[in-house]
C-alpha cells in the first residue's frame, strides 16, 4: 500500500482557517493508496477525491444525489460521494472507477463488458453504474434481470435508455461465470 500526504494549507483552507472555520485531519485508503490530507469539515466526500486526492473519474452530475454519477464503494458498499462529507470517510477503504482495474491495466470484467456491449454513449454516467454494478455482482455473482434493473435503478442516463447498461451487466455476468471470477 502506497502512502500519500499532504500538509500544506492550500489557499483554500488558509481562507476557511482566517475565517474561522473547522478543517479537519482526513486519513483515509483510497484505491489502496493511503492518503492523508486537510480538508473543510463541510467538504463534501466527492471534492475530496476529485480535488484533493485528484482523482477525477469520480463524476459529479447533480450533488443532490439523485443521479449516481458519484457512486463509489465505501469498505465495499456503494455511497452517493456527494451526499457524504469527507470527513465522515475517515478510516474506510474506498474505491472508486480509478480502482476497477487491475495493476497491470487490465480491465474489471464489468468495464471489458460494457465496452463490449456498447453500454454507455457519452459515458459522464458510468463510473457510477459501474461501482454500482461491482456492489451488485459483489453480493450477488448471478443477479436476475430484474434484479440488475432494481440495482442500477439508482443511477440516471440521459443517453442509452439503459437496456445496453443491463445487457453488459448480464454479459459481465456470463463471463465471470465462465472464467471462474
Amino acid at each position: 500500500m502506497t502512502d500519500t500526504t499532504s500538509n500544506t494549507d492550500t489557499p483554500r483552507l488558509q481562507a476557511e482557517r482566517d475565517a474561522g472555520g473547522s478543517i479537519v485531519d482526513l486519513s483515509v485508503t483510497v484505491n489502496g493508496t493511503h492518503h492523508q490530507v486537510s480538508v473543510e469539515a463541510r467538504r463534501p466526500l466527492s471534492d475530496v477525491i476529485r480535488e484533493d486526492i485528484g482523482l477525477t473519474g469520480t463524476h459529479l452530475g447533480c450533488e443532490h444525489g439523485v443521479c449516481g454519477a458519484c457512486t463509489v464503494l465505501i469498505d465495499g458498499e456503494p455511497a452517493r460521494s456527494c451526499l457524504m462529507l469527507g470527513a465522515q470517510a475517515e478510516g474506510t477503504e474506498i474505491t472508486t472507477i480509478e480502482g476497477l482495474a487491475g495493476p497491470d491495466g487490465e480491465l474489471h470484467p464489468i468495464q471489458q463488458a460494457m465496452m463490449e456491449a456498447h453500454g454507455f454513449q457519452c459515458a459522464f454516467c458510468a463510473p457510477g453504474f459501474l461501482m454500482s454494478a461491482v456492489a451488485l455482482l459483489d453480493e450477488n455473482p448471478d443477479p436476475t434481470t430484474a434484479e440488475i434493473r432494481e440495482e442500477l435503478s439508482g443511477n440516471l442516463c440521459r443517453c442509452t435508455g439503459y437496456q445496453s447498461i443491463v445487457a453488459g451487466v448480464e454479459t459481465a455476468v456470463r463471463v465471470m461465470k465462465e472464467s471462474g471470477k
